[in-house]
């Protein structure tokens, strides 16, 4: 699909030596300036992220996950889970003694974070940089400043309540009071003296010492089963990867306990109907995935824990028979009684980057919900995670919450590839929305003709619970189509999550990227 050039919209980023898209431009600046230095993929990823980190702080931290895909040619994709545990004494009998239905927004959230582990690995394995020089970009811009960026202070300024609520977040995420306005230039001095102290001394300094001190301290005081020897004992694992097929594409995603395995299913189950017939924005496509969503996220719900406790394995699910039976209980014209899954918002980032090389690194990191869990240690300035809200308090399930256990996570990078070749890598951030969204991208590209950008750029829907929540752009006939078939549709206060998509066009030689203007960030190549 060619763009009409009278309406607003980007055009897709193209370039042949190198490029990055991140959801902030000091991100993918950063990513840039590390692959001009001789840097890898990996390098500019784990420098964009550190950024991030920064710049974009409600979103992502050094107290959250990190979960990373590469690809290189003639060589198998590695992959990469840097998830935290809960605690060493976490138990779910004990927090139902004390009445809790769900973990929430409770300490109990908390992770042992496994973002710092997962970057040091990650450029160990792949990188040229040291971890010190891929940090020392955020470092200058926690010690020496940056301005607040639109979407950033739109969000930060909906966290206000929170923050105040805790007496490290209000520190130093708070400013006399206030969340910071777009354009406000802000420092974050004790976060870069945190970030200098595992620049110089290498990612155990996080996991032990004073660091580590400091975050078991902090939970603690708070009635967390984490302790500093849970801390200590953190270590993330390489990842087999796990993949599909879809019209020729394998779609590449992390095995569980990330959810990458709901995106495979989707496709699965779509597979089945041939949506290129259809309007790609007219109501039919969009009843046909949303049906399928939701069987794809109750197979998820039913299933999707830390490996260990799995009681279904990964290649029963991706069983296409099994996919061909769960389309069959589609019904082309109304909605249908399926489980409903709750969808409660969070904020990640997600950035691509590759190389002149052709490496191709798919990466994500989050706190999960804004600001996580919305307490920060008041020595060091870490933000922490409430992951652990995602498992369940229900000892018959493979997920819920346990002793050492990682709980089902959110965040899933995924790669493209197409004859043993990596042929893209993205992924879309948004908490649960997440595999939705990465399906959609694959639909509009290979269903659609759309190039990256505008299959990012397409309006999005997705439900919460028994509501079907959609974007305005979506048509009004869309939406009228969707009510006809049984949904209860209306239009979703924020946008759905944001992208970022890199392919790599073998042919020509060249890298063409887009980037979701739903966040503040852009593409760059050189």
């Amino acid at each position: 699909m060619s763009r009409d050039f009278h309406l607003p919209g980007r055009s897709p980023v193209i370039a042949r030596e190198g490029m990055a898209a991140t959801s902030h431009p000091l991100a993918t600046m950063a990513a840039v300036e590390a692959l001009r230095a001789g840097g890898s993929a990996a390098d500019a990823a784990v420098a964009a992220s550190a950024v991030l980190c920064v710049v974009e702080p409600h979103s992502t931290g050094i107290g959250g996950d990190c979960f990373c895909l590469v690809a290189q040619p003639d060589k198998p994709v590695w992959g990469y889970n840097g998830s935290g545990r809960a605690g060493a004494k976490a138990s779910t009998e004990a927090l139902l003694e004390q009445g809790m239905h769900e973990i929430g927004m409770s300490i109990h959230a908390v992770t042992v974070p496994g973002a710092i582990d997962a970057w040091a690995e990650i450029l160990k394995a792949h990188g040229r940089f040291g971890l010190d020089r891929a940090l020392a970009p955020a470092i200058a811009y926690a010690e020496g400043g940056f301005p607040v960026a639109a979407r950033v202070a739109s969000d930060w300024a909906g966290h206000v309540a929170r923050l105040k609520n805790d007496p490290g977040a209000s520190k130093h995420y708070l400013f006399n009071g206030r969340a910071p306005a777009q354009g406000d230039v802000i420092r974050f001095p004790v976060l870069a003296a945190t970030l200098k102290t595992i620049a110089a001394k290498g990612p155990r300094a996080f996991y032990e010492g004073e660091i580590a001190d400091d975050m078991a301290a902090t939970v603690a005081a708070r009635g967390s089963f984490l302790t500093a020897e849970d801390f200590a004992r953190h270590r993330g694992e390489q990842a087999a990867p796990i993949a599909t097929s879809y019209r020729g594409l394998d779609l590449i995603e992390l095995p569980p306990n990330g959810q990458g395995v709901t995106a495979l299913v989707l496709l699965n189950i779509l597979e089945n109907f041939d949506l290129a017939a259809l309007d790609p924005l007219g109501p039919e496509r969009f009843h046909i995935v949303l049906e399928a969503a939701r069987m794809a996220f109750a197979v998820r719900d039913t299933h999707v824990a830390d490996p260990a406790c799995m009681r279904a394995s990964v290649p029963t699910l991706l069983d296409k028979a099994f996919a061909k039976k769960l389309a069959g209980k589609i019904d082309r014209s109304r909605r249908v009684a399926l489980p409903d899954v709750a969808a409660p918002g969070g904020d990640t980032i997600y950035l691509s980057v590759v190389d002149r090389d052709h490496m191709a690194v798919s990466f994500i990191n989050s706190l999960y919900s804004g600001f996580g869990v919305g307490i920060c240690t008041e020595k060091t300035g870490i933000m922490l995670t409430n992951r652990g809200a995602c498992f369940v308090l229900d000892p018959a399930h493979p997920n819920t919450f346990g002793a050492d256990k990682r709980p089902m996570h959110t965040i899933i990078p995924a790669l493209g590839m197409r004859n043993g070749r990596c042929e893209m890598s993205f992924g879309v951030m948004g908490a649960h929305y997440q595999p939705m969204g990465q399906v959609q991208i694959v639909l509009n590209m290979l269903d659609y003709g759309m190039d990256v950008q505008q299959a990012i750029d397409a309006p999005r829907a997705f439900f919460e619970g028994a509501q079907t929540l959609v974007e305005r752009g979506m048509p009004a006939a869309t939406v009228e189509g969707l009510r006809a078939r049984g949904h209860t549709v209306a239009v979703r206060a924020s946008p759905w999550g944001g992208a970022q998509t890199i392919r790599i066009d073998w042919d020509r030689g060249v890298l063409i990227a887009g980037s979701d203007a739903r966040k503040d960030g852009c593409a760059m190549g050189y």
